[in-house]
């Protein structure tokens, strides 16, 4: 492979791809045109002479090469952040990054009024968002890709130190010009409607493949999509009902007129913080300012269950008090 062909813009087009789990979302996050993005990397591909990702109708996945490139250029990106924090520490501009991953669904709420709270309270903090399911979240938290994730969870996520923050209730969420609808709908009564529904593999999808297979009914799923805000879009266009955690739907601008239903019986989520471990100081930080932001939340009177606040070890813990480099924070 001619040496000078491979620069850092591959690598970071590459994990940007794999991040996103689509060729068309990575487009959008990164700004570069999906064709020329297809474009580098088949020509990658190519000059490795390897494969790197598995391409289908529902999106892109690694191969098994792929998964040690991006394990590789994974690390080399984080050396070459981690100059760029050492220079302007050196210039006197202290900068450490927190690669923080969020469920799409929990990134619609949260992520800007983080992003906000972030640049005030913690102006040396430099966050990496990245969105994706908690099944594609797990192996980035085990690689050290990312430092911590807030995911929806169906079941408790293994082999990680996680602390639960909230429930929240799943809702059928209904066109606007839908007319008269019911305070509540059956799962049967559901499964006879159009849906957009998440693409395998999907924590939520999961919890509803087997609610309905239990109650023995089969969806009428009519799409699949990626993200919590294609589900919002096709629903605001009128052209599928979709199932989503309802949280902070009727303040998210563009959404207003979204009509949530309550699912009886009911199918509940659990929103967790989860890492690998010990936490460096600004990772700690901002996850304590993220924990202020649910906390806000729950204090606005949102459709969430609030649980008790755990520490990385399951104890009771004050999170409104963190340490970060020497100095105390309270929110």
């Amino acid at each position: 492979m001619s040496s000078s062909f491979m620069q850092l813009r591959h690598l970071r087009y590459f994990t940007s791809i794999v991040d996103a789990g689509s060729f068309c979302q990575a487009a959008v996050t990164i700004h570069v045109a999906q064709p020329a993005l297809s474009q580098q990397m088949a020509a990658l591909e190519a000059e490795l002479g390897v494969v790197l990702l598995h391409r289908s109708v529902r999106g892109v996945r690694p191969t098994r090469e792929g998964l040690v490139f991006y394990r590789e250029a994974t690390s080399i990106l984080q050396k070459v952040d981690e100059l760029r924090s050492v220079i302007r520490s050196t210039a006197g501009k202290p900068e450490v990054a927190v690669r923080l991953g969020m469920s799409s669904a929990l990134a619609a709420p949260f992520a800007c009024a983080l992003m906000e709270a972030s640049r005030t309270a913690l102006p040396e903090v430099r966050l990496h968002l990245v969105t994706g399911d908690s099944l594609q979240m797990k192996p980035l938290i085990a690689s050290g890709a990312l430092d911590i994730c807030a995911v929806l969870e169906d079941e408790p996520t293994s082999g990680v130190t996680r602390q639960p923050l909230f429930q929240q209730r799943l809702h059928l969420v209904r066109p606007p010009d839908t007319g008269e609808v019911a305070p509540a709908v059956s799962l049967e009564e559901m499964a006879e409607l159009p849906l957009v529904l998440p693409t395998r593999p999907n924590t939520i999808r999961n919890a509803l493949d087997r609610t309905f297979e239990v109650a023995g009914v089969m969806p009428n799923c009519v799409a699949e999509v990626d993200t919590f805000a294609s589900a919002l879009s096709f629903v605001r266009a009128g052209l599928a009902n979709a199932i989503l955690p309802k949280g902070d739907i009727p303040d998210i601008p563009g959404h207003e007129a979204l009509r949530p239903v309550v699912i009886d019986p009911p199918i509940h989520m659990t929103a967790c913080l989860i890492s690998s471990g010990d936490l460096a100081s600004a990772a700690e930080a901002v996850s304590a300012l993220l924990i202020a932001q649910v906390g806000k939340v729950l204090r606005a009177g949102c459709e969430l269950i609030a649980m008790p606040d755990l520490d990385s070890k399951g104890k009771a813990q004050t999170v409104a008090e963190r340490q970060f480099g020497g100095r105390r924070f309270t929110y």
